[in-house]
């Protein structure tokens, strides 16, 4: 893509932190990972006029490369400030909730998203990388 782009998801995050100018400066960037580009990462936006973020990572280089637009944009989505940080805390003794034992939960989803330095993420990952996590998951899963 060489001009600014029409972004037909006029209402979207993306038409709002996407400018011209901030185009102009990041349109020819790529990733270090996966080559990565802005316009790859806004693609839906574009194509599509029903997005409300529209934008997607590649990998977790496009987070940086294309910070001026992310971050600005994942501020907007979640409410948070730009100094906040993410904390991880996997330790199960912690979860605490209100389950009713007397309503028995039907059905539940669990949504398990992969992320592995060095390859990209879904958006971006190229065949070789995609061949590469199929080889890493092989030698995981084969140990005891």
């Amino acid at each position: 893509m060489s001009g600014f782009p029409d972004i037909k998801s006029k209402h979207s995050l993306v038409a709002k932190y996407v400018t011209e100018p901030l185009w102009n400066k990041l349109s020819k960037e790529e990733t270090k990972t996966s080559g990565f580009t802005l316009s790859k990462a806004i693609a839906c936006a574009v194509q599509f006029d029903n997005q409300h973020c529209g934008i997607y990572a590649g990998d977790s280089d496009s987070y940086t490369v294309f910070g001026e637009v992310f971050d600005p944009l994942i501020q907007e989505y979640h409410g948070i400030s730009a100094d906040s940080k993410h904390t991880s805390d996997m330790d199960a003794s912690k979860i605490q909730g209100n389950i009713d034992p007397k309503a028995p939960v039907k059905s539940t989803r669990i949504r398990v998203g992969r992320s592995i330095d060095g390859f990209g993420l879904s958006p971006g990952i190229t065949k070789e990388q995609r061949l590469g996590v199929e080889d890493l998951m092989k030698k995981a899963f084969g140990q005891p």
